[in-house]
């Protein structure tokens, strides 16, 4: 975890995917403190336990840096698995000063490729508890979280490098991971598409951009609402 400090009132937290760490999310906590944030570049343990757990566990002491700071409002940026971590905390807990979010490539509606390889020993290795609860299926955790009730824009990714995933496993237009359809949830406030890959759409600049003027304004759009 790193704190990267500014003298402002606005404070985000970051939350890195599945099977990566803080060091994924860096060139977006750089632009944001040069954006006039304070940034918590939070890693956690995202192999070891189920979605609900790692929630749990890492956004108490999001939440007691964030204090610390005398924040007046506390934003998220997530990628990937990130976004579902969000959903399952404020699915139980409420924060006052809970400013806007931001999600890169989430599996809101789960992914096809955890469907076709959750049976997989080397899967299970590489990518924990929390990977085998990311699928389709109707008993899906991102299923039961249900709708959103906070203020979130979504970015989907289009491109891939991950060919045999979006040949063969996931339908339409996709980031490698995630089809962009699977990236929506009940409740959003905007949602947009553009041309990156689901592991480096965090250093991508427009991601970086799109997340910086929704925090701002809370549209992707330039002009604002």
């Amino acid at each position: 975890m790193s704190v990267h400090s500014v003298s402002g009132s606005e404070h985000v937290v970051l939350l890195h995917g599945l099977a990566r760490s803080a060091a994924s999310m860096e060139k977006m906590a750089k632009a944001l403190v040069a954006a006039g944030y304070t940034v918590d570049n939070r890693d956690y343990q995202s192999r070891t336990a189920s979605v609900e757990a790692l929630a749990e566990s890492a956004f108490p002491a999001a939440m007691s840096t964030a204090a610390a700071k005398r924040s007046e409002r506390i934003h998220f940026v997530t990628h990937s698995m990130g976004g579902i971590l969000v959903r399952a905390w404020f699915g139980k807990h409420r924060l006052s000063r809970l400013g806007r979010v931001v999600m890169l490539a989430p599996p809101n509606g789960g992914s096809e490729v955890v469907d076709h390889l959750r049976d997989w020993k080397l899967f299970n290795l590489v990518n924990g508890p929390a990977g085998q609860e990311l699928g389709t299926d109707p008993g899906a955790i991102v299923h039961r979280l249900g709708p959103v009730a906070f203020d979130l824009g979504v970015i989907a990714g289009d491109r891939t490098i991950n060919w045999i995933n979006s040949w063969f496993m996931i339908p339409g237009d996709d980031d490698g991971k995630v089809s962009v359809e699977r990236t929506k949830v009940d409740g959003m406030g905007d949602h947009v598409v553009i041309h990156a890959t689901h592991p480096f759409m965090p250093a991508n600049r427009e991601a970086i951009e799109l997340t910086i003027r929704f925090l701002n304004t809370g549209s992707f759009d330039a002009g604002g609402r």
